[in-house]
């Protein structure tokens, strides 16, 4: 015999599982994407790319290239010949979606 209390753990168990393997899966479809993204070469031929992309935008593109320094390269305490960078300006693009049950952005 089972107790109500014991059909109630066992859905509420069942509910959550099926929840979190939800976002696992929409995740990682996510991560698929970013791993399968072309890389592109930082040149002259980017800015063409862009504009001729639909939209001007580039979803998930890898940029590889040489970066120079505004200033001076910080050099490392711990890694002796290893200089990096700071990112200056990061520019993020949020998309807007009406939740009509929470009626917000």
């Amino acid at each position: 015999p089972i107790t109500s209390g014991e059909l109630l753990c066992l859905g509420s168990s069942l509910a959550f599982s099926g929840l979190f393997y939800y976002l696992y899966r929409r995740k990682a479809r996510v991560v698929a994407r970013i791993q399968e993204a072309p890389k592109l070469q930082v040149d002259d031929n980017l800015p063409a790319l862009v504009s001729a992309a639909e939209g001007r935008c580039l979803p998930y593109v890898a940029l590889e290239g040489i970066v120079l320094p505004a200033q001076a390269a910080l050099t490392s305490h711990y890694h002796e010949g290893l200089q990096g960078v700071i990112q200056k300006l990061l520019l993020k693009e949020h998309r807007l979606i009406w939740n009509s049950l929470a009626r917000n952005w």
